[in-house]
């Protein structure tokens, strides 16, 4: 084969490809819009409005990132409690305004949201402090993807968790960085993994030690994950202290109820996949003991508490996710509370 013909092959296998790639890339957005029109006729109406994590004066709210296809995926929205308990309607209209958020909570005030920037130079992360109106007040750049994040009962405290090696909790093969900064000296603990660790009441110390998944007490302690050596501990720890004491086995994504008494988490269960190895428990922290919840599908989320009797969590849905509920004490059913749905809080 001569040169000249060798080019011309080339140049023919290259404008095929290109040419591949082109129609790839319009299907997809044709699917995109598909998937985008069928939301807009489909999901939960969206109307103009105000989204605050300040005091509301039509009672609480639920705050999270919307998960509707369209211009606004992603970016925060709020229903009224009310609308999605009480009157069982999990397609109730939300308000949604920008920012756009990968995790989110909020507290008395304060919201954390952690972002993403996708550019041709590959992704970067940061965390985004928000006053109430969602205004900007602090950013901070972030190690790794998003995973996990809290705010203090008294938005004094912010804790966020990413992803700096691996992208599951469902194997080994993983590392984590979890943060606590405080929003009243503007203090950051960039990673808690610098604490003194007492496993099973002697001090431990090793390389594979992760930690995930705060839960604040108040402005002083938490309860977290702890893995180390293949297994999982929920662990009390304290920011001023710089402590970490485990409690009990097998507990991840812990979540503290309101009334301070229980922790919910994920716990694994043999039998299921190893992909997602999950289900919701519930612990008893005078006891220790464990109570299923009534939810049995395998589930990656950290559960949050709208009151001192439901639990309410994510699960895959058409639009990504969907928030569900389950009663804490193990009775009744899991119940839709929010269609195309992630990261809620409880704002009132």
């Amino acid at each position: 084969m001569t040169f000249r013909r060798r080019l011309l092959v080339l140049f023919s296998a290259a404008s095929v490809l290109l040419a591949a790639a082109a129609l790839t890339v319009l299907h997809a957005g044709d699917r995109a819009h598909d998937a985008a029109r069928r939301a807009g006729r489909d999901g939960p109406p969206v109307r103009a409005g105000a989204v605050t994590l300040g005091p509301q004066r039509g009672g609480p709210q639920l705050v999270f990132r919307s998960m509707l296809w369209g211009d606004q995926r992603d970016h925060l929205a709020t229903v009224p409690l009310a609308d999605l308990v009480r009157t069982a309607d999990p397609a109730a209209a939300r308000t949604v305004a920008a920012p756009a958020c990968l995790r989110f909570h909020a507290a008395a005030g304060t919201g954390i949201c952690l972002q993403a920037d996708h550019n041709l130079l590959g992704d970067s992360y940061r965390a985004v402090v928000l006053d109430a109106g969602l205004k900007e007040v602090r950013r901070y750049d972030l190690a790794g993807i998003p995973t996990r994040a809290r705010v203090s009962p008294s938005g004094h405290l912010i804790a966020w968790t990413v992803f700096v090696g691996g992208d599951s909790y469902a194997g080994t093969d993983f590392s984590t960085r979890t943060s606590v900064l405080d929003t009243r000296t503007w203090t950051l603990q960039e990673n808690l993994e610098t604490y003194a660790v007492t496993l099973d009441g002697h001090p431990h110390h090793a390389a594979d030690t992760n930690i995930w998944g705060v839960t604040f007490t108040d402005d002083r302690t938490f309860h977290v994950t702890l893995a180390t050596g293949g297994r999982t501990w929920l662990a009390a720890g304290d920011t001023v202290a710089h402590t970490l004491t485990t409690l009990h086995g097998n507990v991840e994504c812990p979540s503290l109820s309101p009334d301070g008494t229980r922790i919910a988490y994920k716990k694994r269960v043999p039998g299921l996949p190893e992909d997602a190895p999950w289900q919701l428990f519930v612990l008893d922290l005078a006891t220790m003991a464990e109570t299923p919840t009534a939810e049995r599908r395998a589930l990656d989320d950290q559960a949050l508490w709208l009151d001192d009797r439901t639990l309410a969590y994510a699960l895959p849905g058409d639009d990504g996710t969907d928030l569900w509920t389950v009663p804490a004490d193990g009775t009744g059913d899991p119940t839709l509370l929010a269609r195309a749905a992630l990261a809620p809080a409880v704002v009132s």
